[in-house]
């Protein structure tokens, strides 16, 4: 492929240290092969980047040091300034080495450095906000960058500027080939009983678990139960039960489980947020609290909720009546929220992103 006289677009895609700084790149990778271009990823040396992008994809990987600035005084900012100033001479070597066309970065801390370095090699940057809120990762970039792509387009009140650019936040397009019939028979379950999928992310899983292990019963009473989580040793018990089914991990099989779904129970981590909205699943939202996250779940919650796409119920309350109550009034009234999911959803988020890239890139390579 690179033996031709113009050699095909080479896109340096960057962002780590959670899934949700990850996941979205593999929604562009199918314009990509549209297109023609490559890719390579930038991700942490010692994270869990590594491991997420080759489970994914076959991209080449580069790993370099991190560090992460908290908005608090720590002692450990001392330490990750220096890492970060260590990856940022490894991202200009990595870049000098590569020559890339563009970077496309979906923010945390990995990718500061690597736009940074791009910035001093002449390389474009274009920078993706997930979340209602931009995090620090991404304000300490932005200068450095031609433009920032933003899942909401409330977000622009925040950024005021000129490089802001309301795109929304592609999807995985696997995720629309879903069965539900298939999704049934994964989970051996049956069309006459409502099914919930619950859903707690990568790392807000374990409250989430023991919470339903607590209340299983209430639960189980009303609904068929698909639960992705990290399965507490209390739940061995629960695994038989034929209105019940655990995931560890889910890669394909994720289609289908959401096709099947009535109602889901989710936390409010932006990625989940745009594919519950794109795929139509009324759902209820339990945020992490602002004591375990910097609170972008709990705007983004908020948000969903005074725009009628989805209910919000706050773990720290317990309180099974309401759990369940939030969850008939979503299978009541779904029309309504699918309705809102319908007004909010943007049409072709990737492609916009995809023109962006394009736009800003450099010229084709001899």
């Amino acid at each position: 492929m690179r033996g031709n006289n113009k050699k095909p677009t080479l896109i340096v895609l960057t962002g780590g240290g959670t899934a949700g700084h990850i996941l979205p790149h593999f929604a562009l990778l199918p314009l990509f092969e549209e297109k023609g271009w490559e890719a390579v990823y930038i991700g942490s040396r010692h994270g869990a980047d590594a491991t997420i992008v080759q489970s994914m994809s076959d991209l080449p990987f580069y790993g370099i040091t991190t560090g992460k600035l908290r908005r608090y005084f720590d002692l450990e900012n001392f330490k990750d300034f220096f890492r970060i100033i260590k990856g940022f001479f490894q991202s200009i070597r990595l870049l000098r080495k590569i020559r890339p066309d563009a970077i496309f970065s979906k923010g945390g801390f990995v990718a500061v450095p690597v736009v940074w370095a791009g910035w001093l090699l002449g390389i474009p940057s274009i920078l993706h906000e997930s979340d209602l809120s931009p995090g620090l990762a991404n304000w300490l970039m932005m200068p450095f960058a031609k433009t920032i792509c933003l899942s909401f387009t409330q977000t622009k009140d925040q950024v005021r500027s000129s490089k802001a650019i309301h795109t929304g936040l592609p999807v995985r397009p696997f995720l629309y080939q879903g069965d539900a019939s298939r999704g049934r028979d994964l989970c051996s379950f049956n069309d006459k009983k409502k099914i919930l999928l619950i859903t707690g992310g990568s790392l807000g899983s374990q409250s989430i678990d023991q919470w339903i292990s607590d209340h299983f019963s209430e639960i189980s009473g009303s609904y068929q139960m698909i639960h992705i989580g990290k399965k507490p040793p209390e739940r061995q018990k629960n695994t038989t039960l034929p209105s019940y089914r655990f995931f560890e991990f889910v890669k394909e099989d994720l289609a289908h489980l959401y096709a099947c779904a009535d109602l889901v129970v989710s936390r409010a981590g932006a990625n989940t947020l745009f594919e519950l909205a794109a795929l139509k699943k009324p759902s209820l939202l339990v945020p992490l609290s602002s004591q375990y996250s910097r609170g972008d779940q709990q705007a983004n919650a908020k948000l969903f909720a005074q725009l009628g796409i989805a209910e919000v119920w706050q773990e720290a309350s317990g309180d099974i009546h309401d759990f369940l109550s939030l969850l008939k009034k979503l299978d009541t009234n779904r029309d309504q929220y699918i309705q809102a999911m319908k007004n909010f959803t943007v049409d072709s988020p990737g492609r916009k992103i995809m023109d962006l890239i394009d736009k800003y890139k450099k010229k084709k390579r001899k």
